[in-house]
Order: structure tokens, then sequence, then C-alpha cells
């Protein structure tokens, strides 16, 4: 008796963990939590402003003493950058040196390639498979006369 019961409890917990899913479709937490970042960031920014712009002197008379030098100001923005386009550079010199060399088999075929050739019915769309390189060669390079 009990095994429908707990069949009844699992289904209902998967159902429940199904219904709970994410979903990129907005909601109001995310609308709030949008609102709130967004205004953090101008916030920041107008901080970051008022920092690099203002004069030293008219910071001190309001009583702000302690703040970063006016060389971070253009510095950490300018390290941003840099190391944004280092990090593209880093990624292409990784993909260049993951690529195997031409004469290397690993540019005709993998692991993954499916060269199986069932017959299939006249009328019907063959499945979708990979052509073996000796087809290729014979199809591009073979003359028309020879076959």
């Amino acid at each position: 008796m009990r095994q429908p019961l707990s069949s009844f409890n699992f289904h209902f917990r998967l159902l429940r963990k199904m219904s709970q899913e994410h979903s990129p479709s907005p909601t109001p937490e995310r609308a709030v939590y949008g609102f709130v970042l967004y205004q953090i960031s101008l916030l920041a920014f107008g901080l970051y402003l008022v920092w690099a712009y203002v004069p030293e002197s008219v910071l001190h008379a309001f009583g702000l003493t302690y703040w970063p030098q006016k060389y971070w100001a253009v510095a950490l923005p300018v390290y941003l950058c840099v190391g944004i386009i280092l990090s593209y550079v880093a990624y292409i010199g990784i993909i260049f040196l993951m690529t195997p060399k031409l004469s290397d088999v690993r540019t005709i075929t993998d692991s993954h390639a499916i060269y199986e050739n069932e017959p299939c019915h006249p009328d019907a769309i063959p499945p979708l498979q990979d052509v073996d390189i000796s087809t290729v060669n014979r199809i591009m390079y073979l003359k028309k006369n020879k076959l």
C-alpha cells in the first residue's frame, strides 16, 4: 500500500520541480533586481565622474579626504581595455595552438563521423551522414569520362 503513495510523492515532487524551472521570461523579482542594479551602476558611475573631474581642493572642502589618486581614474579604464584586448589575443592564440596541421587526419574525420550507408526507400530523403574523403575526391577530381 505504501508503493502508490511514494510513487505519487515522487511524481508530485517531479512536477513541482518542473514548475520551478528557470525561464528567461521577465518576472517581478527580476524587474526589481534589474532596477536596483541599474541604480547602483548609475550611482557608481556618478561617483567615478565626481572623483575624476572635481579638483582635490573642492573634495577636501566637503570633508572628502580619502580618495585614490587621480592617476587611477585614467589607469583603471585603460587597464580594463588592454585586458579585454589581450584576452581576445590570447583566445585567438589558443585557437591557433589547438588547430591540427593540414596533414593531420583530424582535419578529415573525427570520432563523431557517420559513414554508414544504410539502404532507404528510393523516394525518401536519405539520412544525414558524412561523406568519405575518397568519395569526395572521386566526385570532385575524377574526370567524367573515367567513371
